[in-house]
């Protein structure tokens, strides 16, 4: 399991578009990616579910992966995350 603690830097937050984006290249991976965000635990495989924890901008949000290609789902949603998601 790797974890790392990031910041939304979009000024929307993880609304439709950015969401969309995270939970396909969550998606592409064979380890769960969990975001925690407070005491809310988000499956960030799940468009629905993300948008329903409604993450604001400024929010530092967990990204916890468990399983095959951890490392690797771990690098590249760090970088969605720190990019804003191309917005």
């Amino acid at each position: 399991m790797v974890v790392e603690t990031v910041k939304v830097v979009n000024e929307q937050g993880l609304h439709m578009r950015p969401a969309g984006v995270l939970s396909k290249a969550a998606a592409k991976y064979g380890c769960d990616v969990t975001l925690k965000v407070g005491e809310k635990e988000i499956n960030a495989k799940s468009i629905m579910m993300i948008i329903g924890g409604c993450i604001k901008c400024g929010a530092d949000v967990e990204i916890i992966c468990n399983g095959e290609q951890e490392e690797d789902a771990l690098s590249e949603i760090k970088a969605l995350f720190a990019s804003g998601f191309g917005e």
